[in-house]
C-alpha cells in the first residue's frame, strides 16, 4: 500500500467521534466518499457485487475518519494513527488499519455531477443537528517514511465554503 493513492469527496463535520463507533479520540470527525484502487479496506463489503469482498477498492466507497492537522504534509490534514500503546475503541467496522478509520458500508450514489451519502439517522446516535462542509482531496499512504502520516492529505482541489467554516447542515428527507 505504499505509496497508493486516494481520492476523496470528504464531508468534515462537528459531529464527535464518539457519535459513529470511537472512543473519546481528539480530531474532526469526517466522511468520506474515497476511491483507491491499489487496495481494499472495506472487508465486510462487497461494493462491486462480484462476490469477492477485496477487489473494490477503485469503487466509491464510505469511510469515517477523525482527522487532525499536521504541518507534514502539504494539505494540512491526516488520519489520526493509532499508536503501539493505545487501547483504542473502535467501531466493529474498523478495517484493522493503525488508524482512527472506520468501513460502515453506506451507500454511495452518483448521478451526473451530484454525489449522495446514504447515513441513517441511528448510525450517528440519531444526532441530526449538526453542521458539516465538503472538500475534493487527493491523500496518499505512507508506510515506509516515519516522518510522513500513515495516511495524510496532500492536495486540497476544492473547499464548498471556501474556508472550512461548516456552513451547511443536515437536510433530512421523510
Amino acid at each position: 500500500m505504499d505509496g497508493a493513492p486516494v481520492l476523496g469527496y470528504v464531508f468534515p463535520t462537528d459531529l464527535p467521534p464518539t457519535a459513529v463507533g470511537f472512543g473519546e479520540v481528539a480530531g474532526i470527525l469526517a466522511l468520506a466518499a474515497t476511491s483507491h484502487p491499489d487496495f481494499d479496506d472495506t472487508p465486510l463489503w462487497d461494493e462491486s457485487m462480484d462476490g469477492r469482498y477485496d477487489n473494490d477498492g477503485g469503487v466509491w466507497h464510505t469511510h469515517w475518519v477523525v482527522l487532525t492537522e499536521d504541518d507534514r504534509v502539504p494539505g494540512g490534514f491526516s488520519v489520526v494513527e493509532i499508536g503501539e500503546e493505545d487501547a483504542p475503541i473502535l467501531p466493529p467496522t474498523h478495517p484493522g488499519m493503525p488508524l482512527y478509520l472506520d468501513s460502515p458500508g453506506h451507500a454511495v450514489i452518483t448521478q451526473g455531477d451530484a454525489l449522495r451519502i446514504l447515513v441513517p439517522a441511528y448510525r450517528v446516535k440519531g444526532q441530526r443537528d449538526f453542521r458539516f462542509d465538503a472538500l475534493t482531496a487527493y491523500l496518499e499512504v505512507n508506510t515506509s517514511d516515519p516522518q510522513r502520516p500513515t495516511l495524510g492529505v496532500y492536495r486540497v482541489y476544492d473547499v464548498a465554503s471556501g474556508d472550512l467554516s461548516l456552513p451547511y447542515e443536515v437536510v433530512t428527507q421523510e
